[in-house]
């Protein structure tokens, strides 16, 4: 019988990326507005891709089947 097609999470798909290695990759929050009273450190910090916790991949890895 063939493998049933599973439908992505559009949330999901445009929020996440899962690399090579199988880590989920995720971009931090807090830099779209209002950067201007925010703190330097916060800001660059923020730059950086985020990689989700080992507790929340499998998740994500879920919603985002073919990525």
């Amino acid at each position: 019988m063939a493998k049933v097609k599973v439908k992505t999470h559009s949330g999901a798909k445009k929020r996440f990326k899962v690399t090579k290695n199988g880590k989920v990759k995720y971009q931090h929050t807090n830099k779209r507005h209002r950067l201007t009273q925010k703190a330097h450190k916060r800001k660059r910090i923020a730059r950086n891709m985020g990689v989700a916790s080992s507790a929340n991949a499998p998740v994500i890895r879920e919603l985002v089947p073919y990525k």
